[in-house]
């Protein structure tokens, strides 16, 4: 029958839902897990799927799978499909007051200490909103709001979609260099980035902005970095300069809570500023708990 849908076929959401989920995640376990069923549920649900089609959906090689082409077909329908449903459950809760709601809010791994007082505020003036909290680096942060994932986010601005999203800008902060307590930097002002060109650094892994961003300032003053090490944790980045393993580069905030011993942190020049807001997409319906969160923000700010 080609991949045109009978009438006769009646997929439901929860089974586009397990089925996108099982892709995004690459794993029955993992989807299992984020879906609080068991493997055979997902398993019979995916069968029933593929029944109902007449085709398979997934190539399978032991426990690994791969997407067949009316299975990539499926996958994209689905996400546009669940991103509607998302939008109208949105709407129809918003006929109830700010009492019920959720509030599914992204925020990168070393931004969440910097806004905890604003996270607390939200959940003490709406406390029977559910508020999930998502950690993602920036570019990933990025596309989970545009997918629909997360209704907003805080990130690194500008962001690479900018026509397609929306933002409110919050605070912008200098970064700082982090060397390890060496004769030849504790008499050093600031740090010219070109003076760095010989030293191994140690950066955020490449789902940061703060990373790319690093790095276009390095090409742009005329060299390639050489990256020894990268992390996601600031606090192994430190770590790892206090072993004499190379340079990091973190925003003035993180550095604050830095211990001192065995580390000299001096201004970066030409200035990298870290630079955050608040991003929601464009076109789609934001939701009354994510315009409470817009205004806190700005009432804040």
């Amino acid at each position: 029958m080609g991949f045109a849908i009978r009438q006769e076929i009646a997929m439901d959401i929860r089974a586009l839902r397990y089925f996108v989920e099982l892709v995004r995640e690459q794993s029955f376990t993992r989807a299992s897990e984020k879906l609080f069923v068991t493997q055979p549920t997902i398993s019979k649900m995916i069968r029933n799927m593929e029944e109902e089609l007449g085709q398979p959906l997934l190539s399978r090689a032991g426990r690994r799978f791969t997407l067949t082409d009316s299975g990539r077909v499926l996958f994209n329908r689905a996400q546009t499909i669940l991103a509607e449903m998302q939008q109208l459950e949105a709407e129809l809760a918003d006929l109830q007051s700010l009492q019920f709601g959720r509030l599914a809010l992204g925020i990168p791994p070393m931004v969440g200490h910097v806004y905890a007082d604003l996270i607390r505020a939200y959940r003490s003036r709406y406390p029977k909103v559910e508020l999930s909290i998502v950690e993602y680096g920036g570019r990933r942060i990025e596309q989970a709001v545009l997918e629909g994932e997360l209704d907003l986010a805080i990130t690194m601005l500008p962001t690479r979609e900018e026509g397609a999203l929306s933002v409110l800008d919050l605070d912008q902060y200098p970064i700082q260099v982090v060397l390890p307590d060496l004769p030849r930097w504790r008499d050093c002002g600031e740090i010219r980035l070109e003076s760095l060109r010989d030293e191994p650094f140690l950066l955020y892994t490449q789902a940061f902005t703060l990373s790319e961003r690093l790095e276009q300032a390095c090409r742009a003053a005329g060299f390639e970095p050489q990256v020894a090490a990268r992390s996601s944790q600031w606090d192994f980045l430190t770590a790892m300069v206090r072993s004499g393993m190379g340079v990091a580069f973190l925003p003035e905030p993180i550095c604050r809570r830095l211990t001192p011993d065995g580390l000299v942190l001096r201004p970066l020049v030409p200035e990298l500023s870290w630079r955050l807001g608040v991003i929601w997409p464009s076109e789609r319906y934001l939701s009354r708990t994510a315009e409470a969160w817009l205004a806190l923000c700005r009432e804040q700010g």
